[in-house]
């Protein structure tokens, strides 16, 4: 038997055209799945769904009419991965209402309204993985990133809540929950020499690769991860030990 393999499964990655998602997707297609990836920008999509050689579709999923349309146009899911682009920096008392309303329907109604739709034929088939890429600051919060603190709490307490329902029919929700890792969201928020400083304070000394992170995402979606469900997986250099 071979071990740590997805053929015959069908997997949706959302926020797919970059970064850790579009790691996961790779290594998701590489393990025999067949992926669909899912980007608000076309061309973005387009581009990374050529190199990966997997089908690419347009969806802002703060939007409830996008995501009914691409869990139409995605067909069957077996295996789904959450992700969406982060809210941007600033402090608490800076966040807008506007702000706090963006975050809630881009971050976590979205992957509220992603699980609702797929669950009906994962349940049915008696086999379903849900994945959602959170960060670290759900467990250590970041002064700068609120919303994104916040709102990814929600997505974590909010699938293992849902394991508890869907467990006994075959499917798992977890979470994947990144450190700082070498993506262009990271680049965008630290200055070269902020980073290099951050660095000294991770056990590991360095910052994780998006395939690293993508790793655990992959064996999560596997048949050898189907007795793991509620949990959130640290992927962090040992940052939160």
């Amino acid at each position: 038997m071979t071990l740590f393999r997805l053929d015959g499964k069908r997997a949706l990655v959302t926020g797919g055209s970059k970064g850790i998602a579009f790691a996961a997707a790779q290594q998701l297609r590489d393990l025999g799945a067949e992926v669909t990836i899912a980007s608000r920008s076309a061309g973005n999509v387009q581009a990374a769904a050529e190199q990966l050689g997997v089908q690419g579709l347009v969806a802002d999923v703060s939007n409830p009419g996008d995501i009914a349309s691409l869990l139409a146009q995605a067909g069957q899911v077996d295996i789904l991965v959450i992700n969406a682009g982060g809210p941007p920096p600033s402090l608490p008392s800076q966040v807008t209402e506007d702000g706090w309303q963006k975050g809630f329907q881009t971050t976590f109604m979205s992957a509220v309204r992603l699980a609702e739709g797929v669950l009906p034929g994962m349940r049915e088939r008696g086999w379903g993985r849900i994945i959602a890429i959170t960060s670290q600051t759900v467990n250590s919060p970041s002064l700068t990133l609120p919303v994104s603190n916040a709102m990814r709490a929600a997505v974590t307490n909010h699938l293992r809540t849902l394991a508890l329902e869907v467990a006994k029919d075959g499917v798992t929700c977890n979470t994947v929950a990144p450190g700082l890792t070498a993506t262009e969201r990271l680049q965008s928020l630290y200055k070269p020499d902020e980073a290099e400083a951050i660095k000294k304070n991770i056990p590991a000394q360095r910052f994780g690769q998006p395939q690293e992170v993508a790793a655990a995402i992959a064996f999560l979606a596997t048949n050898e991860a189907a007795y793991i469900t509620g949990q959130e997986i640290l992927v962090d250099g040992g940052n939160n030990i």
